[in-house]
Formats: C-alpha cells, sequence, structure tokens
C-alpha cells in the first residue's frame, strides 16, 4: 500500500481538506438558514472544485513520489523530473 509520504504534501492535503469541511459546513448552515437556492449551489459548485483539486493534488504527490523511488534519478534528472510533474499536473487541472 502507498502512502503520502511527504510531510509537506500530507499538510497541504489535509489543509485543503479542512478548507474543504469548512465550506460543506457553511453550505449546511445555509440551508438550515433557508439560503436561496442559487447561492447554495454555487458554495456546491466551490466545494466540488476545492475537492477535485484536493484529489489532483494528492495524485501529483503520489506520482512524483512512485516515481522518484522507482526511476531513483540523479541530481541532472531530479529537475527534469519535477518540471515534467510540474507540467503534468497543469494539464490534469486543466481537464477539470
Amino acid at each position: 500500500m502507498t502512502v503520502l509520504t511527504q510531510p509537506e504534501a500530507r499538510t497541504d492535503v489535509l489543509n485543503r481538506l479542512r478548507r474543504a469541511e469548512g465550506q460543506i459546513r457553511g453550505i449546511q448552515r445555509m440551508v438550515e438558514e433557508g439560503e436561496d437556492c442559487l447561492k447554495i449551489g454555487q458554495q456546491f459548485a466551490a466545494v466540488r472544485k476545492a475537492l477535485d483539486s484536493t484529489y489532483l493534488r494528492m495524485t501529483v504527490c503520489f506520482m512524483e513520489q512512485e516515481l522518484n523511488a522507482r526511476v531513483q534519478p540523479d541530481e541532472s534528472q531530479k529537475a527534469s523530473l519535477e518540471a515534467m510533474v510540474k507540467d503534468m499536473e497543469t494539464m490534469l487541472a486543466r481537464l477539470g
């Protein structure tokens, strides 16, 4: 089983999840208070986008750590690998 081993990646994903959790609590409050459905729908869209970007970030972190573990790049290859992973993250983010 693979886990996120990079502490900064884990912290980033957890912080993103906490923000989404706060947004969901806000939606619950809006529903309880009888807020306009359009405003609630906008918040749902924001939460979905936040969760999608969090999933993407976690996936990219996983790919990066697995590539580093399996390929074991030397110092000259690390920068190239990091750039490739960053470009892939940008491309995947545009799909969603």
